[in-house]
């Protein structure tokens, strides 16, 4: 899972022309943590991983790879 949620947030991210620390302020985080999911290095809680997909407009299904669909 590491790979496909470090690809799609990345992905999201680009998409939305935000950077990395404007992604972390958003989620309430550092930039370096959120960094280090971009890298495969740390995997997100729960908590936190659902104020990304809110953030990016996604499902959790779509960050975690179980689906294709965005929404």
């Amino acid at each position: 899972m590491n790979e496909i949620l470090a690809k799609r947030l990345r992905q999201c991210r680009k998409e939305l022309g935000l950077t990395q620390i404007e992604v972390a302020i958003r989620c309430d985080i550092t930039e370096k943590t959120y960094q280090n999911y971009e890298l495969m290095t740390r995997e997100p809680k729960l908590e936190i991983l659902t104020r990304i997909a809110d953030v990016f407009q996604v499902s959790l299904d779509y960050l975690a790879g179980r689906t294709n669909e965005k929404k």
